[in-house]
């Protein structure tokens, strides 16, 4: 089990700390609704140190992680951060991960922690072709979210620059906590706002205390995976290895927005065909009509109790109070207002098809 540079810190402020890809993670500080209603309402921050980093070098940087992504890198300025993909050969996913341009021929490549030695593989295989410089910098590196609407006033103290002026998917090199050159980026999980720092390993603890620090007049809390998760899911954002994975494509995915075909990617043209012949079956929102709560892995089933698919994430919704999910189902069963079941034990409990996100702040 790997720790991260701040896993006693977690420990010493009392973290439930529980095995998560690979690495010894806290789960829960003081609960996750609580902990969920500190990142909606104020500002909290996560460990995320887990998560894989590569960096892509070289003239034919940009050209390689154009083969390999599914959205159109070409697009990016220095500056600017891209939510993508990176398709299989058989139609699938191998993982989902964000692109940030940091200079004219080089690239930061952020991937899920389980991921990371698949994603290196897989990158590596198609580098042959192009001969980028590839470093796996995952080990020496820390990230932080700083997530909720009094992120940006809260940590200003921090920086010479100005947070309020870095947009959705920008970022800044800059000073941030007496550390010089850390990525400030206006990118996150929660659909709250707020801010990714990346940093040296050696530099966390620090940046973790400044940012306490500053924060403690605007009741900032340390955040654990638990809520990180109910976060996202009420916002419809995918989970590697729960909603996507190496057998869904990333138009079933709801993810077509990230797949151009303004260029030739991995697996692109059967991707196309898929497009233009139609899907037969889709990742579908629902909400439960009635009390329960939906779990990864309850069956999805009809009027008949007939098995249609499957929850791939579910909660009961912090914010909203309800039952809330994800799953595959059915073309016929994927329209806004179709009713579904799910099997829920021995009960199955009337669902209705919504559009997501479902939490609007």
């Amino acid at each position: 089990m790997k720790n991260t540079a701040l896993t006693t810190t977690h420990e010493a402020l009392g973290a439930k700390m529980v095995p998560f890809a690979g690495y010894n993670m806290p789960v829960s500080y003081e609960g996750v609704n609580a902990e969920h209603e500190i990142v909606r309402t104020g500002v909290g921050v996560f460990d995320v140190s887990h998560m894989g980093e590569f960096l892509i070098s070289g003239p034919n940087a940009l050209g390689l992680i154009q083969k390999v992504t599914s959205n159109d890198a070409s697009k990016l300025t220095i500056g600017r951060a891209q939510y993508s993909c990176l398709p299989n050969e058989t139609g699938g996913i191998v993982d989902d991960l964000i692109v940030y341009r940091i200079k004219d021929e080089q690239y930061l490549l952020v991937v899920n922690a389980s991921n990371i030695d698949k994603d290196w593989a897989h990158i590596s295989s198609y580098n042959n072709k192009f001969k980028a410089d590839m470093k796996n910098i995952s080990e020496g590196y820390s990230l932080l979210a700083i997530q909720g609407p009094k992120a940006v006033e809260a940590m200003q103290s921090l920086t010479s620059v100005d947070l309020s002026a870095i947009k959705f998917y920008h970022f800044e090199v800059a000073d941030f906590a007496g550390i010089e050159h850390v990525i400030i980026s206006a990118t996150g999980y929660t659909g709250s706002g707020g801010f990714e720092i990346y940093c040296k390993n050696e530099d966390v603890k620090q940046i973790w205390d400044k940012v306490f620090e500053a924060g403690a007049d605007f009741g900032i809390k340390p955040i654990g995976l638990a809520a990180r998760d109910t976060l996202r899911l009420e916002m419809g954002y995918c989970l590697y290895g729960n909603d996507i994975d190496d057998t869904t494509s990333p138009f079933e995915a709801g993810l077509g927005w990230i797949t151009k075909f303004t260029k030739d990617f991995v697996n692109s043209e059967a991707l196309e065909k898929e497009k233009k012949h139609g899907l037969e079956r889709k990742l579908v929102a629902f909400e439960l009509d009635d009390r329960g709560i939906p779990r990864h892995g309850y069956d999805i089933v009809d009027g008949n109790g007939k098995t249609i698919g499957v929850v791939t994430s579910g909660t009961m919704s912090p914010s909203m109070g309800t039952g809330i999910g994800l799953g595959y189902v059915p073309i016929v069963f994927s329209e806004l207002g179709s009713k579904i079941q799910i099997q829920i034990r021995k009960n199955a409990v009337s669902a209705t098809v919504v559009k997501l996100p479902f939490y609007k702040a």
